[in-house]
């Protein structure tokens, strides 16, 4: 007798979809907050269940900072912590008070991790362990900071690692000031 071959999904197949996760997720009734990052952004947005197919209640990404002035790299910790008040803001704005976090396969993600941080500063109730959530001083950029103080001493490579910061006129020495400056304007804004 022979055995019939099952086909496992084509996402699944494709290591797009863990549909077991995907059904502990949808169990808990909650709203999802689906975190996605690329390498020059990082994606945010509140989705919701419906059997017609998920709907998106709202998103934001990290491109939406420099309308707050952040000129410079939208995929560091930092930009994704502020990522994180944003949606978290906009979902409250929504009614929704409460979300679970889908991550994805991206689940270990320092960047994920501060953006669920954002949004918990910002309001939104998730489940998130302590442990994991990055150090307040992380999230304002003290390593990017750390970091250029250390490559100032040698012009060439900190002018090559900080383009994109020169390029805007703004000392990466600074980020932690600039940082303030723009999530001030995002828990201001109504």
């Amino acid at each position: 007798m022979k055995r019939r071959q099952v086909i496992p999904f084509r996402r699944k197949r494709t290591g797009k979809t863990d549909y077991k996760k995907r059904l502990k997720l949808l169990l808990s009734k909650k709203p999802r907050l689906v975190v996605r990052r690329s390498l020059k952004n990082i994606i945010a947005q509140i989705v919701e269940y419906k059997p017609e197919g998920d709907v998106v209640v709202v998103s934001a990404t990290s491109q939406n900072l420099k309308k707050y002035g952040w000129n410079i790299s939208t995929s560091n910790i930092p930009a994704s912590y502020l990522t994180g008040i944003i949606i978290g803001k906009k979902a409250l704005k929504k009614g929704v008070k409460e979300a679970i976090v889908d991550a994805g396969f991206r689940i270990r993600s320092a960047r994920v991790y501060a953006l669920v941080k954002g949004a918990i500063d910002a309001g939104l109730k998730t489940r998130a362990n302590e442990k994991v959530l990055p150090k307040e001083e992380i999230v304002k950029g003290k390593r990017i900071k750390d970091y250029a103080l250390k490559l100032k001493s040698k012009p060439e490579i900190y002018k090559k690692q900080f383009s994109g910061y020169i390029k805007n006129n703004i000392e990466p020495e600074n980020i932690d000031a600039l940082f303030e400056n723009v999530k001030k304007k995002i828990m201001e804004e109504s």
